[in-house]
């Protein structure tokens, strides 16, 4: 729904940046899952600290999913603001495919996460922290130029809306 709007919501804005701080601490400190992971790979078993460790990493996907429906329900339910008419077509249409493909990314790597952890699946493993994660640094990449460009050559109001509003 596009509106008048010119920002998002506070709600969206929190959702948006709880994510963020989500998703990069999964992406830049997942050492616990991977020590539990060589563990258990090894001997079958891993130690309460591993354990714990990799339920942080866990915990946190699972949030991410939790927050990602939350976000995808109030993006449905609630007026978001217009695409910037200073923006390219083409690029309007990378942005809205860009959008669309995060919040699947944001769905499926903690499926395959959860798959690998609890289940044991090991291809859910390979799969989540294999392909799925470099396109999710790939499309993270892509999002902060597409709002660097929004910022600093279309100057429109793209970061303002997402942050103060």
């Amino acid at each position: 729904m596009a509106s008048n709007t010119v920002s998002y919501s506070v709600s969206q804005r929190i959702l948006h940046w709880l994510v963020v701080a989500l998703v990069f601490f999964n992406l830049l400190l997942p050492e616990g899952m991977e020590e539990w992971s060589r563990a258990v790979r090894e001997t079958g078993a891993a130690t309460a600290e591993q354990v714990a460790s990799a339920n942080l990493h866990a915990y946190a996907g699972i949030l991410i999913a939790v927050l990602t429906v939350w976000r995808i329900v109030l993006r449905l339910t609630m007026k978001s603001p217009a695409l910037p008419v200073e923006e390219p077509p083409i690029f309007r249409i990378a942005a809205k495919a860009a959008h669309g493909l995060l919040y699947v990314l944001l769905l499926v790597l903690p499926l395959t996460g959860a798959g690998a952890y609890y289940l044991g699946n090991e291809q859910a493993g390979d799969f989540h922290g294999g392909p799925l994660k470099a396109l999710l640094w790939l499309l993270i990449v892509a999002h902060v130029l597409g709002v660097l460009a929004h910022q600093f050559y279309w100057k429109t109001n793209v970061m303002k809306r997402m942050t103060v509003g």
